[in-house]
């Protein structure tokens, strides 16, 4: 079982929340079909233009990193205060935002997003920024607990590309006024 971040209709009318037609999402089976696109990025794309939603298990450790929240994907703040676990369009906003800045700040380091690069941009973005000093150790703290007992980083190896689509179906569902219910 894993985590389904689904577009649906905001605010909630009634019980239940509707969920967004995959219409709303066509212009993404058009990334999906094209022949220069890295599989990962085309499989993300095809399926956001086939449901309207994000299998979002993949993501949640790298977002939860790069945004300084822990499961933001989840949605576990509005669950934690028994709400539903719904990313509202302001929240979608920030989150695309945030991976917006970490997909253009990695441009430098190339195509491949790992534990590595992430921490090398993640390294340069705070050096630049007020308290720096403090930022760091956050950052190295949370590398740190990362890392598996024997030391080992995680696995990640993604696309930018795969990145950039995930960062325009927060976007679009913000711009659409759409939330994003999270499915676990």
């Amino acid at each position: 079982m894993g985590l389904d971040n689904v577009a649906v209709q905001w605010p909630r009318t009634g019980r239940f929340y509707d969920p967004v037609a995959p219409a709303e999402f066509v212009d993404f089976g058009e990334l999906a079909e094209s022949v220069d696109v890295e599989s990962p990025t085309a499989a993300l794309a095809g399926y956001i233009a086939k449901t309207g939603s994000v299998r979002a298990t993949a993501y949640t450790e790298l977002v939860d990193l790069l945004l300084g929240l822990d499961g933001v994907l989840y949605a576990t703040e509005a669950a934690a205060e028994d709400e539903d676990p719904v990313i509202d369009p302001d929240g979608c906003a920030w989150i695309a935002g945030g991976l917006e800045r970490f997909v253009a700040g990695h441009r430098d380091r190339g195509e491949v997003v790992t534990f590595d690069t992430v921490a090398e941009v993640l390294r340069a973005t705070l050096a630049e920024g007020r308290l720096a000093e403090q930022q760091l150790r956050w950052l190295e703290q949370r590398l740190d607990a990362l890392r598996d007992d024997s030391g080992a980083a995680p696995q990640w190896r993604f696309p930018r590309s795969e990145l950039a689509v995930l960062g325009q179906f927060y976007r679009r569902c913000a711009d659409r006024g759409f939330a994003v219910y999270a499915d676990s």
